[in-house]
Protein backbone atom coordinates (compact mmCIF):
# COMPACT_ATOMS: atom_id res chain seq x y z
CA UNK A 1 0.00 0.00 0.00
CA UNK A 2 2.58 2.49 1.00
CA UNK A 3 4.65 1.38 -2.49
CA UNK A 4 1.69 2.11 -4.79
CA UNK A 5 0.75 5.42 -2.81
CA UNK A 6 4.40 6.72 -2.99
CA UNK A 7 4.44 5.59 -6.91
CA UNK A 8 1.02 7.42 -7.13
CA UNK A 9 2.11 10.51 -5.70
CA UNK A 10 5.25 10.61 -8.24
CA UNK A 11 3.19 10.20 -11.01
CA UNK A 12 1.27 12.76 -9.78
CA UNK A 13 3.90 15.21 -9.00
CA UNK A 14 5.45 14.46 -12.56
CA UNK A 15 2.10 15.10 -14.26
CA UNK A 16 2.01 18.23 -12.12
CA UNK A 17 5.81 19.27 -13.55
CA UNK A 18 4.82 18.27 -16.97
CA UNK A 19 1.70 20.54 -16.97
CA UNK A 20 3.56 23.61 -15.78
CA UNK A 21 6.06 22.84 -18.26
CA UNK A 22 3.31 23.03 -20.97
CA UNK A 23 1.62 26.15 -19.63
CA UNK A 24 5.21 28.43 -19.59
CA UNK A 25 6.23 26.85 -23.16
CA UNK A 26 2.47 28.04 -24.88
CA UNK A 27 2.58 31.17 -22.62
CA UNK A 28 6.23 32.06 -24.08
CA UNK A 29 5.01 30.77 -27.81
CA UNK A 30 2.67 33.07 -27.62
CA UNK A 31 4.79 36.23 -26.76
CA UNK A 32 7.58 35.48 -28.37
CA UNK A 33 8.85 38.84 -27.23
CA UNK A 34 9.16 38.02 -23.43
CA UNK A 35 11.30 34.92 -24.73
CA UNK A 36 13.62 37.09 -26.62
CA UNK A 37 13.67 39.91 -24.14
CA UNK A 38 14.40 37.62 -21.13
CA UNK A 39 16.79 35.54 -23.47
CA UNK A 40 18.79 38.69 -24.13
CA UNK A 41 18.71 39.82 -19.81
CA UNK A 42 19.86 36.77 -19.21
CA UNK A 43 22.77 36.75 -21.07
CA UNK A 44 23.60 39.85 -19.36
CA UNK A 45 23.30 38.33 -15.92
CA UNK A 46 25.69 35.57 -16.69
CA UNK A 47 28.21 37.96 -18.30
CA UNK A 48 27.95 39.49 -15.00
CA UNK A 49 28.55 36.59 -13.23
CA UNK A 50 31.10 35.22 -15.50
CA UNK A 51 33.20 38.78 -16.01
CA UNK A 52 35.16 38.88 -12.92
CA UNK A 53 36.01 35.03 -13.23
CA UNK A 54 37.13 35.29 -16.52
CA UNK A 55 38.62 38.60 -17.10
CA UNK A 56 41.22 40.70 -16.30
CA UNK A 57 41.49 42.65 -13.13
CA UNK A 58 39.88 45.72 -14.91
CA UNK A 59 40.82 48.38 -12.90
CA UNK A 60 45.08 46.82 -13.40
CA UNK A 61 46.94 49.48 -14.94
CA UNK A 62 49.43 49.34 -17.49
CA UNK A 63 50.70 52.65 -19.23
CA UNK A 64 52.05 50.98 -22.22
CA UNK A 65 49.37 49.75 -23.85
CA UNK A 66 47.38 52.91 -23.61
CA UNK A 67 44.95 54.10 -25.93
CA UNK A 68 45.22 50.70 -28.64
CA UNK A 69 42.71 50.69 -31.03
CA UNK A 70 40.27 47.53 -30.76
CA UNK A 71 42.44 44.50 -32.09
CA UNK A 72 42.13 40.69 -31.41
CA UNK A 73 44.81 41.60 -28.63
CA UNK A 74 42.38 43.84 -27.46
CA UNK A 75 38.89 43.57 -28.21
CA UNK A 76 37.28 46.63 -27.08
CA UNK A 77 40.71 48.36 -27.06
CA UNK A 78 42.16 50.38 -24.07
CA UNK A 79 41.68 53.52 -21.82
CA UNK A 80 44.26 56.16 -21.39
CA UNK A 81 45.77 54.13 -18.40
CA UNK A 82 46.13 51.06 -20.30
CA UNK A 83 43.30 48.97 -18.90
CA UNK A 84 40.73 46.59 -21.09
CA UNK A 85 37.83 48.47 -22.37
CA UNK A 86 36.30 44.95 -22.90
CA UNK A 87 37.26 43.53 -19.18
CA UNK A 88 35.91 47.22 -17.78
CA UNK A 89 32.78 46.90 -20.08
CA UNK A 90 31.53 43.42 -18.70
CA UNK A 91 32.22 44.48 -15.54
CA UNK A 92 30.64 47.53 -15.46
CA UNK A 93 27.38 44.91 -16.32
CA UNK A 94 27.31 43.81 -12.77
CA UNK A 95 27.35 47.02 -10.89
CA UNK A 96 23.91 48.09 -13.73
CA UNK A 97 22.22 44.91 -13.06
CA UNK A 98 23.14 45.08 -9.18
CA UNK A 99 21.72 48.72 -9.05
CA UNK A 100 18.72 47.77 -11.55
CA UNK A 101 17.31 45.31 -9.66
CA UNK A 102 18.13 46.39 -5.70
CA UNK A 103 15.98 49.65 -6.77
CA UNK A 104 13.23 47.33 -8.58
CA UNK A 105 13.54 45.62 -5.10
CA UNK A 106 13.26 48.69 -2.68
CA UNK A 107 10.75 50.48 -4.66
CA UNK A 108 8.68 47.69 -4.84
CA UNK A 109 8.16 46.63 -1.12
CA UNK A 110 8.32 49.72 0.09
CA UNK A 111 5.95 51.04 -2.50
CA UNK A 112 3.60 48.12 -2.11
CA UNK A 113 3.81 48.96 1.67
CA UNK A 114 2.50 52.89 1.55
CA UNK A 115 -0.26 52.29 -1.60
CA UNK A 116 -1.98 49.23 0.59
CA UNK A 117 -2.50 51.49 3.37
CA UNK A 118 -3.34 54.28 1.51
CA UNK A 119 -5.96 52.44 -0.51
CA UNK A 120 -7.34 50.43 2.79
CA UNK A 121 -6.82 52.88 5.67
CA UNK A 122 -8.47 56.41 4.81
CA UNK A 123 -7.88 57.67 7.82
CA UNK A 124 -4.05 57.90 6.84
CA UNK A 125 -4.64 57.65 2.76
CA UNK A 126 -4.27 61.93 2.56
CA UNK A 127 -1.09 61.76 5.03
CA UNK A 128 0.92 59.52 2.83
CA UNK A 129 -0.37 60.32 -1.01
CA UNK A 130 1.02 64.34 0.08
CA UNK A 131 4.31 62.84 1.49
CA UNK A 132 4.49 61.48 -1.94
CA UNK A 133 3.11 64.24 -3.67
CA UNK A 134 6.12 66.30 -2.09
CA UNK A 135 8.69 63.69 -3.26
CA UNK A 136 7.57 63.97 -6.92
CA UNK A 137 7.48 67.57 -6.79
CA UNK A 138 11.39 67.58 -7.12
CA UNK A 139 12.84 66.34 -9.79
CA UNK A 140 14.16 62.85 -9.73
CA UNK A 141 18.16 63.06 -11.14
CA UNK A 142 18.55 66.47 -8.54
CA UNK A 143 16.86 64.44 -5.62
CA UNK A 144 19.37 61.93 -5.93
CA UNK A 145 22.19 64.41 -6.82
CA UNK A 146 21.53 65.93 -3.28
CA UNK A 147 21.10 62.45 -1.52
CA UNK A 148 24.70 61.50 -3.02
CA UNK A 149 25.90 64.70 -2.00
CA UNK A 150 24.48 63.99 1.81
CA UNK A 151 25.82 60.69 1.82
CA UNK A 152 28.87 59.90 -0.37
CA UNK A 153 29.60 57.94 -3.40
CA UNK A 154 28.83 54.31 -2.74
CA UNK A 155 27.00 51.58 -4.65
CA UNK A 156 24.69 51.54 -1.68
CA UNK A 157 23.89 54.96 -1.73
CA UNK A 158 23.01 54.80 -4.96
CA UNK A 159 20.44 52.22 -4.28
CA UNK A 160 19.15 54.42 -1.67
CA UNK A 161 18.83 57.59 -3.53
CA UNK A 162 17.09 56.21 -6.36
CA UNK A 163 14.75 54.56 -4.35
CA UNK A 164 13.53 57.24 -2.80
CA UNK A 165 12.64 59.04 -5.96
CA UNK A 166 10.64 56.27 -7.71
CA UNK A 167 9.05 55.12 -4.65
CA UNK A 168 6.05 57.73 -4.99
CA UNK A 169 5.10 56.42 -8.53
CA UNK A 170 4.86 52.63 -7.36
CA UNK A 171 3.08 53.70 -4.57
CA UNK A 172 0.21 55.69 -6.38
CA UNK A 173 0.31 52.93 -9.02
CA UNK A 174 -0.49 50.22 -6.21
CA UNK A 175 -2.92 52.86 -4.46
CA UNK A 176 -4.95 53.62 -7.60
CA UNK A 177 -5.37 49.65 -8.10
CA UNK A 178 -6.61 48.85 -4.56
CA UNK A 179 -9.17 51.72 -4.65
CA UNK A 180 -10.86 49.92 -7.64
CA UNK A 181 -10.36 46.16 -6.19
CA UNK A 182 -12.01 46.84 -2.63
CA UNK A 183 -14.84 47.88 -4.25
CA UNK A 184 -15.51 44.95 -6.07
CA UNK A 185 -18.45 42.62 -4.52
CA UNK A 186 -16.15 39.59 -3.34
CA UNK A 187 -13.63 42.28 -1.08
CA UNK A 188 -17.19 43.51 0.18
CA UNK A 189 -18.03 40.27 1.24
CA UNK A 190 -14.76 39.89 3.02
CA UNK A 191 -14.94 42.58 4.95
CA UNK A 192 -18.96 41.99 5.65
CA UNK A 193 -17.51 37.89 6.93
CA UNK A 194 -14.87 39.71 9.65
CA UNK A 195 -11.59 38.88 7.50
CA UNK A 196 -8.70 40.17 9.11
CA UNK A 197 -6.96 42.88 6.70
CA UNK A 198 -3.73 41.14 6.44
CA UNK A 199 -5.51 38.34 4.90
CA UNK A 200 -7.53 39.93 2.96
CA UNK A 201 -4.30 41.33 1.66
CA UNK A 202 -3.07 38.32 1.05
CA UNK A 203 -5.69 36.48 -0.85
CA UNK A 204 -7.65 39.32 -2.66
CA UNK A 205 -5.67 41.89 -3.10
CA UNK A 206 -2.13 40.83 -4.13
CA UNK A 207 -2.55 39.15 -6.59
CA UNK A 208 -4.96 41.26 -8.42
CA UNK A 209 -2.30 43.96 -8.42
CA UNK A 210 0.43 41.92 -9.46
CA UNK A 211 0.79 42.43 -13.12
CA UNK A 212 0.80 46.11 -12.62
CA UNK A 213 3.61 46.08 -10.16
CA UNK A 214 5.47 43.60 -12.30
CA UNK A 215 5.21 45.99 -14.78
CA UNK A 216 6.14 49.11 -12.86
CA UNK A 217 9.13 46.98 -11.27
CA UNK A 218 10.70 46.40 -15.09
CA UNK A 219 10.46 50.14 -15.88
CA UNK A 220 12.06 50.62 -12.16
CA UNK A 221 14.69 48.34 -13.25
CA UNK A 222 15.11 50.47 -16.83
CA UNK A 223 15.23 53.56 -14.94
CA UNK A 224 17.64 53.10 -11.75
CA UNK A 225 20.36 52.10 -14.78
CA UNK A 226 19.97 54.93 -16.52
CA UNK A 227 19.84 57.36 -13.51
CA UNK A 228 23.06 55.35 -11.96
CA UNK A 229 24.97 55.89 -15.34
CA UNK A 230 24.07 60.10 -15.02
CA UNK A 231 24.75 60.04 -11.24
CA UNK A 232 28.12 58.28 -12.27
CA UNK A 233 28.87 60.75 -15.14
CA UNK A 234 28.40 63.77 -13.17
CA UNK A 235 30.79 62.17 -10.62
CA UNK A 236 28.01 61.57 -7.77
CA UNK A 237 27.43 58.15 -8.36
CA UNK A 238 29.41 55.08 -7.62
CA UNK A 239 33.57 55.83 -6.70
CA UNK A 240 35.79 56.41 -9.64
CA UNK A 241 37.68 53.13 -8.99
CA UNK A 242 34.66 51.41 -9.79
CA UNK A 243 34.19 50.79 -13.39
CA UNK A 244 30.74 51.18 -13.91
CA UNK A 245 29.50 52.42 -17.21
CA UNK A 246 28.64 55.64 -16.15
CA UNK A 247 32.32 55.90 -14.76
CA UNK A 248 33.59 54.65 -18.45
CA UNK A 249 32.07 57.45 -20.31
CA UNK A 250 32.76 60.41 -17.89
CA UNK A 251 36.47 59.58 -18.44
CA UNK A 252 36.23 58.85 -22.06
CA UNK A 253 34.75 62.01 -22.77
CA UNK A 254 38.07 63.59 -22.51
CA UNK A 255 39.58 61.45 -25.24
CA UNK A 256 36.51 61.58 -27.78
CA UNK A 257 38.57 62.18 -30.82
CA UNK A 258 41.66 59.54 -29.81
CA UNK A 259 39.83 56.84 -28.15
CA UNK A 260 36.11 56.95 -29.15
CA UNK A 261 35.86 53.40 -28.39
CA UNK A 262 36.16 54.58 -24.36
CA UNK A 263 32.51 55.80 -25.04
CA UNK A 264 31.28 53.94 -27.78
CA UNK A 265 31.29 50.30 -26.02
CA UNK A 266 29.96 50.84 -22.70
CA UNK A 267 26.95 53.46 -24.19
CA UNK A 268 26.12 50.49 -26.60
CA UNK A 269 25.78 47.93 -24.06
CA UNK A 270 23.97 50.70 -21.45
CA UNK A 271 21.50 51.28 -24.47
CA UNK A 272 21.00 47.95 -25.28
CA UNK A 273 20.16 46.48 -21.91
CA UNK A 274 18.23 49.50 -21.14
CA UNK A 275 15.67 48.67 -24.49
CA UNK A 276 15.85 45.36 -23.55
CA UNK A 277 14.04 45.62 -20.06
CA UNK A 278 12.02 48.48 -21.50
CA UNK A 279 11.02 45.92 -24.44
CA UNK A 280 10.48 43.10 -22.04
CA UNK A 281 8.31 45.91 -19.61
CA UNK A 282 5.92 46.89 -22.65
CA UNK A 283 5.89 42.83 -23.18
CA UNK A 284 5.06 41.57 -19.91
CA UNK A 285 2.11 44.68 -19.96
CA UNK A 286 0.28 43.23 -22.84
CA UNK A 287 0.71 39.48 -21.51
CA UNK A 288 -1.15 40.21 -18.28
CA UNK A 289 -3.64 42.61 -19.33
CA UNK A 290 -5.51 40.90 -22.44
CA UNK A 291 -7.39 44.25 -22.36
CA UNK A 292 -4.70 46.09 -24.32
CA UNK A 293 -3.50 43.85 -26.55
CA UNK A 294 -7.10 43.71 -27.95
CA UNK A 295 -7.40 47.42 -27.97
CA UNK A 296 -4.50 47.73 -30.41
CA UNK A 297 -5.59 45.18 -32.74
Amino acid sequence: MSMAGTMTDTAAAARNRSSVVRRITSFLAKHPVILIGGAVLLLFIVTALLAPLVLPDPTRLNPVQRLRTPSLQHLFGTDQFGRSTLSRTLNGTRISLTVGILVAVVTTAVGLLFGLFAGFLRRIDNVIMRLMDGIMAIPGILLAIALMSLFGSSIQNVVVAISIAEIPRMARIVRSSVLVIREQPYVEAAVTNGTKLSRLLWRHVLPNIAAPVIVQATYVFASAMIVESVLSFLGAGTPPTIPSWGNMLAEGRQYLQRGPWMIAFPGACLALLVLTVNVLGDALRDALDPRLSRSRR
